[in-house]
């Protein structure tokens, strides 16, 4: 694995006397924790990442800390991506390959949450905004290790309040605070950034956990008409509006810390569950594919972690890293050294991005759902579709994917499907699968990015247009 050549020796050892000093200084200052999902947000879609959509909030948040610029979630789809982030483990090893299809089904109640492990360390836990991860009483965050909920159950809703549909009583896509319904007014964005600041208010004096969990920028594409004047002549009006919003709620947040100073000691992360969807106006660029597929825009995502007490601000890391380091990564943060649950697939980052371990968080990485799967090295990027064959790629030259390397490097080719079909074997059978017609469309998508054509068919409606 390439060694990093970031930091000089120098720069290393001040880094270890800074940590050696914070240590000495705050003893039992536990970190306040921090994770922030923006929800099908694109790759290039925020300042930070070079994007035409201001974004300061999440860009005062980046020069905070580190920038991860081969960062990746554990699945290019909402639900299986958020039970990999949320236990640490890649969701495939406890059946949880595909988006849960309602309402009984959910993430399988044996395995630990990051709320069941934070909670042994003497935190009070909250998730405020998008579950997805099961609607039933055993699925519900409740039940998996949070104190407080304020949010819905499903995958999607209206931003604005619906009595006759999304907020009708007793469905997955109400607003709740905890198992009680409850009425909301104004913008759903809007909300849960404010009710994530009452929250930090409620809980400032006690070490605690935020899982602010946004649905912005996915579907329905909803804004507040004050945005959309804002942004009337922005070539992507609605995705510009949405963005802002969300980006003005990390700010409240922000400001919230930094007002009762405890800023400098929470750790706090931000990423999306997974790449932008073709139906949001969302940019991937300059990689290829978007939310539901394989290639680098399917999961490759913004990612930011920030904590001023510890790390330096101002980092680019190149290591291969993921959603599932956030488990391992809080966990020592809070002083625990092993997870209350089953073994983690993620490691702590801090000792990576610090230059005290100069290898790269990950040798390897994994996807897989259905028929597609999916392998990442430092250097190289393997794709299988089944029923149809494999792609081989250089990132290193070919960040977009366009350049087959299957018949050019048979041996590496080998090798790379010998460790996916290994990992492979420690997997369980899918508790469920998508239903056929979108099994077909997902097939048909990796079929026309790895012929590199247009993709014309994104959803079962598309699907007459194979007859022609």
């Amino acid at each position: 694995m390439k060694k990093r050549t970031q930091f000089s020796v120098l720069f290393t050892a001040l880094i270890l006397a800074g940590l050696m000093q914070a240590c000495g200084n705050r003893p039992d200052a536990l970190p306040n924790i921090i994770v922030i999902l923006a929800d099908d947000a694109g790759y290039a879609d925020f300042g930070f990442m070079g994007g035409d959509i201001p974004t300061p909030h999440i860009d005062r948040l980046a020069k905070s800390g580190v920038v991860f610029t081969d960062a990746h979630i554990t699945a290019t789809v909402c639900s299986p991506s958020r039970a990999g982030l949320i236990t640490g483990r890649y969701q495939q090893r406890f059946g949880h390959e595909a988006n849960i299809p309602p309402p009984d089904l959910g993430m399988d109640p044996s395995e630990k949450t990051l709320g069941d492990a934070l909670k042994l360390a003497g935190y009070r836990t909250g998730i405020i905004g998008k579950w997805h991860l099961g609607s039933r009483d055993q699925y519900h965050p409740n039940s998996r290790g949070f104190d407080y909920f304020w949010g819905f159950l499903g995958g999607s809703r209206s931003y604005h309040f619906d009595e006759s549909r999304d907020d009708a009583e007793d469905q997955e896509r109400e607003i709740l605070q905890n198992q009680t319904h409850v009425n909301f007014k104004g913008y759903l964005t809007d909300e849960f950034s404010t009710q994530s600041v009452r929250f930090i208010e409620e809980n400032k004096a006690l070490p605690f956990f935020l899982f602010l969990s946004y649905n912005a920028v996915h579907t329905p594409m909803h804004a507040k008409e004050e945005d959309l004047e804002r942004f009337k002549d922005h070539p992507r009006t609605k995705l510009a509006a949405m963005t802002w919003s969300m980006d003005q709620g990390v700010g409240m947040v922000l400001d919230k810390l930094e007002k009762e100073d405890l800023r400098d000691n929470t750790l706090i992360f931000f990423l999306s569950d997974n790449g932008g969807a073709s139906n949001n106006q969302s940019s991937n660029l300059p990689l290829k594919g978007f939310k539901g597929n394989k290639f680098e825009g399917g999961h490759r995502t913004p990612f930011i972690l920030s904590w001023p007490e510890r790390i330096p601000d101002g980092i680019p890391y190149d290591g291969l890293s993921s959603s599932l380091d956030i488990f391992a990564t809080s966990l020592a943060a809070a002083g625990l050294d092993k997870t209350p649950g089953k073994a983690l697939d993620g490691v702590d980052l801090i000792p990576h991005i610090t230059g005290i371990d100069t290898t790269a968080p990950h040798e390897l990485l994994f996807w897989r759902k259905e028929k597609m799967a999916a392998l990442r090295t430092e250097k190289y990027k393997m794709i299988r579709l089944d029923d149809y064959g494999y792609r081989l790629y250089n990132l290193e030259k070919d960040l977009g994917e366009m350049y087959d390397l299957s018949d050019s490097q048979p041996e590496l080719l080998k090798e790379l499907i010998t460790s996916l079909e290994l990992w492979e074997t420690e997997l369980m059978t899918p508790l469920w699968d998508e239903s056929e017609p979108w099994q077909q469309v997902t097939f048909e998508i990796h079929r026309a990015l790895m012929e590199n054509r247009e993709v014309t068919i994104k959803s079962p409606a598309d699907l007459h247009k194979l007859e022609k």
